[in-house]
């Protein structure tokens, strides 16, 4: 992967061939700022990436409550069950945001981390960056959890929740990409508080693309420890390649320090 590879076939219809393409990666990159890059705050990237923290705890939560995994048929006939969601819109630090809802058909599943009749969830930016982080470990996450819910609930319940948890990240983590080609990438640095044992800051590492039509995506977050070096971004880089990355025209780091070098190839 190169940090600068020039192409002669327009990206954009409205832009003449004339335009070069450092000009139009330029352009994708000025529209990309002035339109906000943020992931935190309301209007920021993390809408859909809150919505699967949510519902995987959720689920972890009903699991917990019904004493079985979803579709196993060890739940027939024991006494309670899954009945289905229902769809719920609480309004985040990264505005509304749409989850789903388990229930139980004896109707005493009490869901945590969204109540019910609650509307709005606030502190969720730093949580989700926690949960979602590739590289974190079942206690780092685990150690979170259990101060989101509190010292009410069990390390069973916790446990189980982690697992779920950890099962919907993974899956974001390694989705395959929508495109092959991106003309920018994004890498932006972000301090969050990861906790097993003790409390510290660490650099949680975004990647995100944007493609020529303009939009923005987030392709990945990884958790880092401070000391990253040329091993660590080659590590990032090949599973870009791996999940369907071949060719990124410009790499763009935002990061107020040098943990992140510029143009990383892999």
């Amino acid at each position: 992967m190169s940090e600068m590879t020039i192409e002669q076939e327009p990206v954009v219809e409205s832009v003449g061939a004339a335009t070069s393409d450092e000009q139009l990666i330029a352009m994708l990159v000025d529209r990309a700022r002035s339109e906000g890059l943020q992931l935190t705050g309301e209007g920021g990237l993390l809408q859909q990436l809150t919505k699967r923290v949510l519902e995987s705890a959720l689920e972890g939560e009903i699991t917990d409550h019904v004493g079985y995994e979803k579709h196993d048929p060890a739940g027939k006939n024991n006494g309670n069950s899954r009945n289905g969601t229902r769809a719920k819109t609480v309004l985040t630090d990264v505005g509304p945001v749409e989850v789903r809802v388990p229930r139980d058909v004896a109707g005493t599943f009490e869901p945590q981390i969204v109540k019910k009749r609650q509307r709005r969830l606030t502190g969720v930016d730093e949580m989700v960056l926690s949960l979602s982080a590739k590289g974190l470990t079942h206690g780092e996450i685990s150690a979170h959890l259990a101060e989101v819910y509190g010292a009410e609930e069990s390390k069973q319940t916790i446990s189980t929740i982690t697992d779920k948890v950890m099962e919907g990240m993974a899956e974001w983590q390694n989705r395959p990409l929508d495109r092959r080609v991106y003309p920018v990438l994004f890498v932006d640095a972000i301090n969050v508080k990861i906790r097993d044992g003790q409390v510290a800051n660490r650099p949680i590492y975004v990647v995100m693309a944007v493609t020529a039509e303009g939009t923005r995506d987030v392709l990945g977050i990884w958790a880092g420890d401070g000391g990253e070096g040329a091993k660590y971004w080659l590590h990032v880089f090949t599973e870009l390649k791996n999940r369907g990355l071949d060719d990124v025209l410009m790499l763009v780091c935002d990061c107020e320090d040098d943990r992140v070098p510029h143009g990383t190839a892999a």
